[in-house]
């Protein structure tokens, strides 16, 4: 006999439904028995139209919009943009990247609010002296890289090239300003968009709030429902302006760091938290006796049982969910290089304050070995003064004059699972060594925080946080 309920999984094809009528189709399957092609067959964009402004707009269900995916293309924005663009959680993003492409001379934005102020001739000349080292300045660092690190017997010609045209792009980036052009690809739901959409309305800059109204004109051709409302918050503009005025009355002025990276809250029984977790997961007691009984075994077998849960852990693996009932919060000043990767981390908490240029400029060495450093560091002092000027007219407009190579100070907050996920890939040979200096650097304040904990990350013993603060930085802080 036949099974009377066969197991189906197949695609809902965006080449014949819309993404409104998609996600009408998932969501009626809550209260209708028939197939999800019997649903689809059904409804029309217009009845879709219908649904969602009953039931989404009207109702509430913003949970429907979320099965409504668009994947928006978006080029020639300025990365300072960027970064309200991909500070939306839900969401996937790929961008164009300053570690494999070379910008072309005058691909940098030049800020609508600086029409007719004095500064606008000073802000471009700055950006065209810092694209015109940056380009200038690789073939010098080429050299150099050829010099330390010479072709391998048993490496090709292209292959050779290709390694220094990167490695020379990844010190060159540090002169890219936050005006540098960038694309970035975004794919997305509908729930997630109009949130997105509306960051992007109450934005104090006027490029972003125009990127805000193209977007969602774009969107709307797809999903004419789901996003029509979406608007400028007013909470969102407030508050940004509030907690901006507060922080400017609290401090005078940004005092340098004492230490570049402090690990400023965890909890000390964070262990006991995460194998009283597994056990819970797996038993049929109360949290309160899975932690007692946990917190009353000897520190080695606490190691045996943490051992136990992580030690078959595979490269691709992640661990368990239950680490993430234990999590930390580092306070770092990073460059903005560096930065450009951990914004990438979406499941941490981050929160950055306004880019300037108080807080000093990392110094990569080889700037330095190549003898660009004079260059390197009048133009960036260069930078900082017009910044400056820029700040006491309008801070927001001023981030966009910023290079790379500026220092900026982050809150971060993330679980043991995303420490995990984090550690292990930015401390990969291939990362970008500001990013692999941050990584480390965490993966040492966990170690002495909770040491049963960071064995199991599997980190590599070749690098320390100090090892490439000497081998690829004069100075990482001004």
């Amino acid at each position: 006999m036949s099974d009377p309920f066969p197991r189906r999984i197949y695609l809902l094809d965006p080449r014949q439904l819309s993404p409104e009528t998609i996600a009408v189709t998932f969501a009626k399957t809550s209260r209708s028995p028939a197939s999800f092609g019997e649903i689809a067959a059904e409804l029309s964009d217009e009845k879709s139209a219908q649904f969602n402004e009953k039931w989404v707009v009207g109702y509430g269900h913003a949970s429907v919009a979320e099965h409504a995916v668009l994947h928006v293309a978006i080029e020639n924005v300025s990365r300072l943009a960027v970064e309200t663009i991909e500070s939306n959680r839900l969401a996937s993003y790929t961008e164009k990247s300053s570690r494999y492409q070379k910008w072309d001379q005058r691909a940098f934005f030049t800020p609508p609010e600086l029409e007719g102020n004095p500064l606008r001739t000073e802000y471009q000349n700055i950006c065209e002296a810092l694209f015109t080292l940056y380009l200038g300045c690789q073939p010098q660092l080429q050299a150099q890289l050829a010099r330390e690190f010479p072709q391998q017997l048993d490496e090709s010609d292209s292959a050779f090239d290709r390694r220094l045209n990167s490695a020379a792009l990844d010190v060159a980036r540090y002169l890219l300003p936050a005006a540098a052009l960038a694309n970035v690809g975004m794919t997305i739901n509908a729930r997630a968009l109009e949130h997105a959409i509306s960051k992007m309305l109450s934005s104090a800059l006027e490029e972003v709030r125009q990127i805000g109204d193209s977007t969602k004109d774009t969107a709307c051709a797809s999903i004419p429902t789901l996003i029509k409302y979406a608007a400028p918050s007013d909470y969102l503009a407030f508050t940004a302006y509030l907690m901006r005025d507060e922080a400017s009355s609290s401090h005078e002025k940004r005092k340098p760091p004492t230490d570049w990276l402090t690990l400023v809250n965890y909890n000390s029984l964070g262990v006991e938290k995460i194998l009283a977790s597994v056990l819970y997961r797996q038993g049929d007691v109360d949290y309160e006796n899975c932690f007692q009984k946990v917190s009353a075994l000897p520190p080695d077998q606490k190691r045996t049982l943490l051992e136990s849960i992580t030690g078959s852990l595979g490269s691709h693996d992640a661990l368990p969910r239950e680490f993430e009932h234990t999590s930390y919060t580092f306070d770092v000043v990073m460059d903005q290089g560096a930065y450009y990767e951990i914004k990438r981390h979406r499941m941490m908490t981050q929160s950055p304050q306004e880019l300037g240029a108080n807080l000093g400029y990392a110094i990569p060495r080889i700037f330095k070995d190549s003898g660009l450093l004079d260059r390197y560091q009048q133009l960036m002092d260069a930078a900082a003064t017009t910044c400056a000027r820029l700040a006491a007219w309008n801070p927001a407009v001023a981030a966009y004059i910023v290079p790379n190579g500026f220092n900026r100070r982050v809150l971060i907050s993330m679980n043991v699972r995303e420490a995990y996920q984090f550690i292990k890939l930015r401390t990969a040979p291939n990362a970008h060594f500001a990013v692999r200096r941050v990584a480390y650097r965490m993966a040492e304040e966990i170690q002495k925080a909770h040491p049963l904990i960071i064995a199991c990350f599997q980190t590599g013993k070749s690098e320390t946080s100090q090892m490439i603060e000497q081998l690829y930085f004069t100075q990482a802080q001004t």
